[in-house]
């Protein structure tokens, strides 16, 4: 992990597309904004987690509807 410091209206760039700036800080919370093209997602961690949850469940259903079809045209 690289660890960088930053201070208010500051930036960093990740490749050349991506700008990730300090907006502000507010006591122990700081207030990013990120800059990037619009084909590439930018998801809160918690709610990138959600997604992904989902998206494996969405995957095993499909194998479980599969299955079913299967088991259907067997007969």
């Amino acid at each position: 992990m690289l660890v960088l410091t930053r201070k208010s209206n500051q930036s960093i760039m990740i490749g050349d597309d991506i700008e990730v700036s300090v907006l502000a800080i507010m006591g122990e919370k700081v207030r990013i904004g990120i800059q990037a093209p619009r084909d590439i997602p930018v998801f809160r961690k918690e709610v990138y987690l959600e997604i992904q949850q989902e998206s494996a469940g969405e995957g095993a259903r499909d194998e479980v509807d599969a299955a079913l079809r299967d088991i259907g045209s067997e007969q």
